[in-house]
């Protein structure tokens, strides 16, 4: 398709709008709007316990919710009052009380829920505070990006509460069974690396389900490797675990039956050096499994809500963090696809490459050498 010139885009602007597609636009933009201003009212809520209280509670005033979580009841029924009005609590206009379906309760309220969205909310606003950094990534024009090491500390917090009810729902249920014999050798006492393994979430899983396995993590961030050995402390893990901060293409060891590296190939500066350090490191008859956001490979076949939310957080976080290790590497982006994902490991050496599965937000990728 031609380049739009400068006349063209003018001729289009000037054009006449039409009334009922303006009016379904400035509709969407609403919602749109409603989402992004509610974000900071999740986050109150988060940090006050407000969703806890509300889904033990029942049907309750402000002012009863206000004395349970110890907070202001003018501010609380107005906060009550936006998440009624967005859908996110019910109301009942008889008697003034709010309450929670037990629904909006597995959302909001229950973390050991598959669809807990807290973290989902705390990355929103993670983004929000970390807009000055990747602006300024944006305007230095083949310069660095913003990497994990500048970033608000809520961003890792968020980063694992995102990402574990997907990991405690299905890595050991359905991701690692689906792997070629690894889910046998577990059992049995695997040697297994988690490289990128952030605050430990997969880790601790892994050393929880298979005791007699020996998991080690990795990342290069210093808070989120002393938040993992934290977190395996707090799992009862830490004589099967170990967490060091170390780089992807550089971790320690050898001989491992599987290497895993869940959500980080595609935020890794140089991801054919990491997958070509995982194949030395590797067994002769190891793994390497690879978690990555569901995409398709074409750009429009990703235009859905998950993609939508998944190219927002790429823009945000995944592509200025691999840009800030390399300014000219790929920076693959958290919908990279796997077709562009298999030539990534097929690069590295692997000859053994398939999706083993997927789920509407993940896809496992299994390579062997």
């Amino acid at each position: 398709m031609d380049a739009i010139t400068f006349d063209q885009r003018a001729a289009v602007a000037d054009a006449a709008p039409d009334p009922a597609k303006l009016d379904a636009f400035v509709g969407k933009m609403l919602g749109d709007l409603g989402a992004a201003f509610i974000v900071p009212l999740v986050r109150i809520g988060d940090e006050l316990g407000l969703y806890a209280a509300l889904a033990g509670a029942g049907p309750v005033t402000p002012a009863a919710l206000a004395r349970l979580a110890g907070a202001q009841e003018r501010l609380v029924r107005e906060w009550l009052s936006a998440h009624a009005a967005a859908g996110y609590v019910e109301y009942d206009a008889a008697t003034g009380r709010f309450a929670m379906t037990p629904e909006q309760a597995m959302v909001f309220a229950r973390p050991d829920s598959p669809v807990f969205m807290l973290g989902h909310f705390e990355l929103a606003y993670a983004n929000a505070l970390d807009t000055p950094k990747v602006a300024r990534a944006f305007r230095e024009r083949g310069g660095r990006g913003a990497g994990y090491h500048g970033r608000c500390p809520c961003l890792f917090s968020g980063i694992e509460r995102c990402f574990r009810p997907g990991y405690a729902t299905h890595l050991v249920e359905s991701w690692l069974p689906a792997l070629d014999g690894v889910a046998a050798k577990l059992e049995r006492g695997a040697s297994v690396a988690d490289v990128g393994c952030g605050h430990g979430a997969s880790a601790v899983l892994m050393a929880k389900a298979f005791p007699r396995s020996r998991i080690a993590g990795f990342d290069y961030h210093e808070g989120s490797v002393a938040f993992a050995r934290a977190a395996a402390a707090r799992a009862g893990v830490s004589a099967n675990t170990a967490f060091e901060a170390a780089g992807a293409s550089d971790f320690p060891g050898a001989g491992y039956d599987l290497v895993a590296c869940f959500d980080a190939l595609h935020d890794m500066g140089d991801p054919v050096g990491t997958a070509r350090h995982v194949r030395s490191a590797l067994a002769p008859d190891g793994t390497f499994m690879v978690v990555e956001p569901r995409s398709a490979d074409r750009l429009e076949d990703n235009f859905n809500p998950v993609g939508r939310m998944y190219y927002a957080a790429s823009t945000m976080i995944c592509t200025p963090v691999a840009l800030d290790q390399a300014a000219d590497g790929p920076a693959l982006g958290a919908q990279a696809g796997p077709a562009r994902l298999e030539a990534v490991l097929r690069e590295a050496g692997f000859s053994r490459v398939r999706v083993a599965t997927e789920t509407p937000f993940n896809m496992v990728i299994e390579a062997k050498p």
